[in-house]
């Protein structure tokens, strides 16, 4: 089988690439854009390291194929922090200690970034219900919980501000 040329928007950044059929996103991120913030952790879409945002919606880019993204916008960790300025997600982890390791802090990341363009003022229960696709076994989720909620509110204040 051939590869397939494929052209997508990825962080706001036109890119191309060739994949064979059965490449993942995920192994085409990785490894023909270089983009390695997203993790494989299981490979059957069990624990959410692999999250990015395809057009609008959280998927794991474990489970999609490379050739699916054909004219999509894909926005992964690395497009999160602006011109060095860091997210308010990334910024509230930090200050929550809300990573350890950090396997699985890029998936929770983006994640949290899907759940607040959806809901901007979600509830505790909202946040947790968002998160459950995403597995971590070593902050036990409070200090990621208490950091999107840190983060979302800043943001809504910001938003009444501008």
């Amino acid at each position: 089988m051939s590869k397939k040329h494929i052209t997508a928007v990825v962080n706001g950044d036109v890119s191309e690439f060739l994949s064979d059929p059965g490449t993942t996103l995920l192994d085409a991120l990785r490894d023909e854009l270089g983009l390695t913030g997203s993790k494989e952790g299981c490979g059957t879409g069990d624990c959410g390291a692999c999250s990015v945002i395809v057009d609008g919606r959280l998927v794991c880019s474990c489970l999609m194929l490379a050739a699916e993204a054909e004219g999509k916008r894909i926005e992964t960790i690395e497009g999160m922090a602006q011109d060095g300025v860091l997210h308010p997600l990334q910024q509230k982890f930090l200050e929550h200690a809300a990573l350890q390791c950090g396997f699985c802090t890029p998936g929770l990341l983006v994640a949290s970034r899907a759940l607040l363009e959806t809901n901007p003022d979600p509830t505790e229960t909202e946040v947790r219900y968002w998160l459950a696709g995403n597995l971590c076994r070593c902050t036990g989720y409070d200090k990621v919980i208490r950091a999107v909620m840190d983060a979302a509110a800043e943001m809504r204040q910001v938003r009444r501000a501008s």
